[in-house]
């Protein structure tokens, strides 16, 4: 089975894990260490920071 290359820059992801308090939980387990719902609230702020930044772009 092969991986999928990531999206996100893994500086982007320790920024976000960060915000949403899942950070030493990373640090100290990797990304497999996180829950499910923590992953999904991940990618959720992610889509809420493209769309805000898309909207600021196409505001201009």
């Amino acid at each position: 089975m092969s991986r999928r290359r990531g999206i996100m820059s893994e500086q982007f992801k320790m920024e976000l894990a960060k915000d949403l308090g899942i950070y030493d939980t990373v640090q100290k387990d990797g990304w497999g260490g996180i829950t499910t719902r923590d992953a999904g609230n991940l990618v959720k702020r992610a889509i809420e920071i493209a769309e805000q930044t898309l909207a600021n772009q196409t505001n201009k």
